[in-house]
């Protein structure tokens, strides 16, 4: 394949000569800022996508994908049917009732808030990843009671928080209390610790409690009723849309809450905070762009009686231009592509091996989560090339106008 003249020339300034082997010194440089910004854009995106990723596998791990409430009583009575109902719609994977409420935790003359969820045995496992948590004890000995004490299972924050292990005693207060003549008495009732489990969040390791779903029935004194119905979806992301489905066909009193609306906040937070790396590493490019610039027009500085003399043959204005905007896209597509190997590389392997280790007890991972997403890769490579292209623009335009005669003159 025959290279275009324009390139041809381009890449003939780019070789060092005796006077001009600074400016070649200059455009290396160049590369070698695109390829560090491309590099530290690609892998901390990545090190930032490996953090969302793993935080919304722990949030959906315990959290399902979509919640069905009622908003009349905030008790679902006919709750197998609705189950049955939401199970025939489009994405939805497994269904599961759940009880939720808030109670106070006393051992040892301690006294904690938690927050309590009823499980259904039988259904849980296929909407939340409680069996996979467990470091203690098993989900089916929430259904068998030891000495008329029935069972539940806590996290590992609350466990070591109070010095509870498997087997030990604690008890439950609930706020709501039961309705005496002389007024409301709290409700307390004995529980023994069947297991423990470890989800990696700090705030459901140490504030949840797990009971059988009967039992936190009878606890909030809630009948047959039940907080909501627990649904998992073969695609998360379709939450929303499925979500105002499910409220527009269940209808009054039923609505639907997604996973994205109860943490909408921190994912926000995370959004934001990755937008604002990406602009402020952008500048690494930026600074190896003037480095462009500055090599360009020392360039057509030197290389002016060269200039001359191709106007002088016939080249027009446009082709000029485009020898120095080739010559300045050659520092930046052969930069990018080095930064994005670089990046790739650097991204494997800060996922394969424990290269930067973390606290877990405050990050709750041990290694840096790495996460590249082809996208991301593709819109660094695009922005950095935009760049590059643009920083040829006045050099080449500088380039283009110069008059003949004027730069002959005095050769």
């Amino acid at each position: 394949m025959k290279i275009p003249f324009e390139i041809r020339v381009g890449m003939r300034y780019l070789r060092a000569k005796r006077k001009q082997a600074f400016i070649s010194v200059i455009s290396g440089f160049s590369v070698l800022g695109v390829m560090l910004g491309v590099m530290t854009l690609i892998i901390v995106l990545g090190v930032m996508n490996g953090f969302e990723k793993d935080l919304k596998e722990k949030i959906l791990g315990t959290v399902s994908h979509l919640v069905v409430m009622s908003h009349s009583d905030r008790l679902v009575t006919n709750w197998s049917a609705l189950m049955e109902r939401i199970g025939t719609f489009d994405g939805v994977k497994a269904t599961t009732p759940y009880v939720y409420g808030q109670a106070m935790l006393s051992t040892r003359g301690r006294v904690r808030g938690v927050i309590v969820r009823g499980i259904d045995l039988d259904t849980a496992g296929k909407v939340i990843s409680l069996p996979r948590y467990l470091v203690s004890g098993r989900i089916d000995q929430l259904a068998a009671s030891q000495d008329d004490v029935p069972g539940i299972i806590i996290g590992k924050e609350l466990a070591a928080a109070n010095s509870l292990r498997t087997g030990d005693l604690v008890q439950l207060i609930s706020p709501q209390g039961k309705r005496t003549p002389l007024g409301a008495v709290p409700r307390v009732q004995t529980f023994r610790v069947v297991g423990v489990f470890k989800s990696g969040m700090y705030e459901f390791d140490g504030n949840l409690v797990y009971m059988e779903l009967p039992q936190a029935q009878k606890f909030f004194e809630m009948g047959d009723g039940v907080t909501g119905i627990e649904v998992t979806l073969d695609d998360i992301y379709r939450a929303p849309k499925l979500g105002e489905r499910l409220s527009k066909a269940l209808g009054a009193p039923y609505w639907a809450r997604t996973w994205k609306d109860m943490y909408i906040n921190l994912f926000s937070a995370l959004k934001l905070e990755k937008i604002a790396m990406f602009i402020i590493l952008t500048f690494i490019v930026l600074v190896a762009a003037f480095n462009i610039i500055i090599s360009l027009i020392m360039l057509v500085m030197e290389k002016s009686r060269d200039i001359a003399i191709l106007k002088a043959l016939g080249a027009t204005s446009g082709r000029i231009m485009r020898i120095f905007i080739a010559q300045g896209m050659v520092v930046g597509v052969v930069g990018t592509l080095l930064g994005a190997v670089a990046g790739l590389a650097g991204s494997a392997l800060l996922a394969r091996y424990p290269i930067i280790e973390l606290p877990p007890e405050i990050y709750t991972i041990s290694t840096l989560p790495v996460s590249v997403d082809g996208m991301d890769v593709l819109m660094i490579c695009a922005v950095a090339l935009t760049i590059c292209f643009l920083a040829t623009i006045y050099p080449s335009l500088r380039a283009a106008r110069l008059a003949p005669v004027e730069a002959l003159r005095y050769e």
